[in-house]
């Protein structure tokens, strides 16, 4: 489906199958002498046909066009080297381009899962069948970096950089003042909520998304173009909601906690899930990974503010409340 959402700006969405999130909005710019094209989707067929229909019907020229992508998750980043042409500019930020340089491949992530009591056993199985690994790109064109403050300009539209780590760790927005217009990505979706996940003693993901949530929060925004799902017309309330939705998260965890030590694994199985199972058992093993990271996640934000301690069980890093 493609639609015109302001003059010369337009949104192509893409289908993900067989994905819970259904399908990632491709937006496109078009201008008179280069176009600009916002995210792309996974590598896959499906996503590339859609794409390919939605310039086609636009009248966008891949030659003369450029890309911007809002962060390195697959649905995102997919395709942008099956799409980009010789000459294409290709926007990207920092932080996941070092990540992306020095990747040591997946092993660093079984090690830490398992640390935090996910079955070894089934980390390869779950790794298996992940949309990263599967619908990667199958090249990276070269990446020119943008920096929070930088500046696109395509089709009358001033675009300016806004990083927003927390989601991913380099995420970017744009933000147009002067049509008071957010490009999100996956910083602020509509009615489902973005994936907060650590794998990393290193980060506090929770922390920074909650920080940049305040960021975009000031700016004056009327409308915000969002990674997946519907068009949002309230951001400040919506942005709101993002922030109580994980504050009662995080007493959620502390709730768990209260019955004596745990594992992120065993804690993310006594959370609440929006997925259709009866019971954690009956779990799809990748919601299982990405409800364990989300779980890590607000423990570390509660290790850092002293509500939680580190307390060994094993070989497994588990948490005690203070």
């Amino acid at each position: 489906m493609t639609e015109e959402i302001r003059k010369g700006l337009f949104r192509i969405e893409v289908p993900l199958p067989n994905n819970p999130l259904r399908s990632v909005n491709c937006y496109a710019i078009r201008g008179g002498d280069r176009s600009l094209i916002i995210d792309t989707g996974l590598n896959r067929p499906e996503c590339l046909q859609s794409i390919r229909q939605g310039v086609r019907e636009l009248e966008i020229d891949l030659a003369k066009s450029d890309f911007f992508i809002t962060h390195f998750h697959t649905d995102h980043l997919g395709l942008v080297g099956e799409l980009a042409r010789e000459g294409s500019r290709v926007y990207f930020n920092q932080p996941e381009l070092d990540w992306m340089m020095n990747w040591g491949g997946w092993e660093v992530m079984f090690d830490y899962g398992a640390r935090n009591g996910f079955p070894r056993d089934q980390l390869q199985s779950a790794f298996h069948n992940h949309p990263g690994a599967r619908f990667a790109p199958t090249r990276i064109p070269e990446l020119q970096i943008l920096s929070d403050g930088d500046q696109l300009r395509f089709g009358g539209y001033t675009f300016r950089a806004v990083s927003t780590p927390g989601h991913s760790p380099g995420h970017i927005c744009l933000y147009e003042p002067e049509r008071k217009l957010l490009i999100s990505g996956d910083h602020v979706l509509g009615d489902i909520t973005p994936n907060i996940q650590c794998w990393s003693d290193e980060h506090n993901p929770l922390q920074s998304y909650l920080d940049n949530l305040d960021k975009v929060r000031l700016l004056e925004t009327e409308l915000v173009l969002p990674g997946h799902r519907g068009l949002i017309s309230d951001p400040i309330k919506r942005i709101d909601e993002l922030k109580a939705h994980h504050h009662r998260r995080l007493n959620e965890v502390l709730d768990v906690l209260d019955g004596g030590p745990a594992h992120a694994y065993r804690v993310a199985s006594r959370m609440s899930w929006d997925i259709e199972a009866d019971s954690w058992d009956d779990f799809p093993l990748m919601q299982k990974w990405f409800a364990t990271g989300e779980a890590i996640a607000h423990l570390r934000y509660l290790e850092e503010k002293g509500a939680v301690r580190r307390k060994p069980e094993g070989t497994d890093t588990a948490y005690e409340r203070m």
